[in-house]
Order: C-alpha cells, then sequence, then structure tokens
C-alpha cells in the first residue's frame, strides 16, 4: 500500500494538498491522531486500499514524537511511506491568517503573562511541536508560491517511484528570498544575463533560445560544473546520514533564466543515478517550456 503522511504548518497549504491527493484517487483522512494510525493502515490493506493519504498536524501534539517509529514499522512491513512536510515563512504564515481572519489551531495556549497568544506565538510552538516530523519528512516551502503550483509539485512527489534518496532542485529569485526548505543553496547572480537581451528577457530557461544563450557563456558551464561536483561529493554523506531527501536550491535575480537553466542542467546530469525532482518556482506552469 503506498501511504502518504501529510503534515506541516498550520496554513501552509495542507489542504490543497489534501484535496488533490483525493481527486488523484487515495483515500484521504484528514487530522488524525497519530496514535490511531497503526490501525488505520492495517485496516484500509485488509479492505484493499492501495493509495491512503493521511493529515496530521500539531493539534495531536501528545503523540507527535511517535510518529517517527511508526513510520518505521510502516516501512518494515512493506508499505511504501512517504512523509511530506509543508512549511512557509513567518511572514506568509502571519500574512495568510490575516486574509483569511481564522484563528491558529494552537492558539489555545496560554501567551506572555497569561494573555491569549499571538498567531507569531503559536506558529513559533507548532514549529518546535512539529520538528520531529520535519526531520523524517520531503520539505516544500510554499511561500509565496501559487495553489497550482504546489498540486503540481505534490502530484510529481507521489507519481514518483520509491528511492532511496529523492534529489530536489529547484530554482528561485533571490528577490523573493531563500527558499526555507532549502538544504543546499547556490548563487548564480554572477553569470551571464538573458534578461538584458530583448528577444531573451520574455523567455525562460528552459527555453532553447536561452539555453544556447547560456551555453555559450564558459563562466556558465565552469559554474554548473562546480556545483555538480559539491553535489556528487557530498551527497554520499547526506546518504550515510539516513536522509531521504535534499534539496538544491538555485538562485537568480528574477529566478526565470539563469538558475532555471542550471537547474535543468543539474537534474539532467544526476537523473541517472538519483531519483530527481525538478522545481521552478517563479515561473508559471502556463507558460510554454
Amino acid at each position: 500500500m503506498r501511504i502518504v503522511l501529510v503534515t506541516g504548518l498550520s496554513g501552509s497549504g495542507k489542504s490543497v494538498a489534501i484535496r488533490l491527493l483525493e481527486d488523484v484517487g487515495y483515500y484521504c483522512v484528514d487530522n488524525l491522531p497519530p496514535q490511531f494510525l497503526l490501525d488505520l493502515c492495517a485496516y484500509l490493506s485488509d479492505t484493499g486500499h492501495k493509495d491512503v493519504a493521511v493529515a496530521i498536524d500539531a493539534r495531536s501534539e501528545a503523540t507527535l514524537a511517535n510518529v517517527p517509529e511508526m513510520v518505521a514499522t510502516l516501512r518494515r512491513i512493506g508499505h511504501d511511506v512517504r512523509v511530506l512536510f509543508l512549511t512557509a515563512s513567518d511572514i506568509a504564515l502571519v500574512q495568510r491568517f490575516s486574509e483569511t481572519r481564522r484563528r491558529h489551531p494552537v492558539s489555545w495556549r496560554t501567551g506572555v503573562h497569561g494573555s491569549e497568544t499571538t498567531v507569531g506565538e503559536a506558529i513559533a510552538v507548532e514549529r518546535e511541536l512539529l520538528a520531529p516530523l520535519n526531520e523524517i519528512a520531503h520539505v516544500i516551502d510554499t511561500s509565496g508560491l501559487r495553489p497550482n503550483v504546489l498540486r503540481h509539485w505534490v502530484r510529481a512527489f507521489v507519481d514518483s517511484p520509491r528511492a532511496t534518496l529523492t534529489l530536489s532542485f529547484e530554482s528561485f529569485a533571490f528577490k523573493e528570498g531563500i527558499p526555507v526548505a532549502a538544504d543546499l543553496v547556490f548563487d548564480v547572480r554572477n553569470l551571464p544575463n538573458p534578461h538584458y537581451d530583448p528577444v531573451l528577457r520574455p523567455l525562460t530557461g528552459c527555453d532553447a533560445q536561452v539555453a544556447a544563450f547560456l551555453a555559450s557563456a564558459p563562466a556558465v558551464a565552469e559554474m554548473t560544473e562546480d556545483i555538480a561536483q559539491f553535489i556528487g561529493k557530498w551527497l554520499p554523506s547526506y546518504v550515510a546520514d539516513n536522509r531521504n531527501y535534499v534539496t538544491v536550491a538555485i538562485g537568480c535575480t528574477g529566478g526565470r533564466h539563469r538558475s532555471v537553466y542550471i537547474v535543468e542542467e543539474l537534474a539532467r546530469r544526476f537523473a541517472p543515478r538519483e531519483h530527481v525532482l525538478v522545481r521552478h518556482r517563479s515561473i508559471d506552469l502556463a507558460e510554454p517550456h
């Protein structure tokens, strides 16, 4: 049975992820207390379910620490278990709660001097409560991410074959901030910029004209090779540390040309030996590539 555990911070997009999984055929259970996880999975397996998604959040704090061992137990049984952790920056989360006017799920905690907990304080508490799950999960930072892009990334995550390690290459724009889920960050703003060519400006690093422009620059090839060598050297140590997921973020100014091209090049190089995911934070999925 394929089991996807969806967890993460309130306001980070768990509902979007669960709805997508339901749409693609998963049997979904929202806000399950973790102590029922093993029994639920046993029952659903016995009744013939093949794809199951379970959402777990910080409201079940008493048993959250037991989830990593439960995941290990389910894997020993033979289930394909994937843990997806959604997060976002404090600024993004506070803004989302302000826009929706919803109370934070852990705002029931007492704040300073007995006052009501603020949204910012509740977010900090929730991060601490969910730390054990963050460490065993594939993390997606949804700060500034459109819902349709998040749905695309979740679909790619669950459709991917089982792998010892998933290597994600993600392009981003420095002007929009560094993705909080990145394990390794590389800055390629020093490379020749297609933005200054009026013909190339509306295109992206996925387009042949931009790729040809960047491929012709020796500095781009050298930078790509250096990054690839660094990743290749240190990736075995992540595997030895029992890491299931590593996210490599490549940033340029606008997140559309240089970082996109280098992400595509790195993904092409590592795809034959690792399970690779490709993500572009600043490119609309509707654009032709």
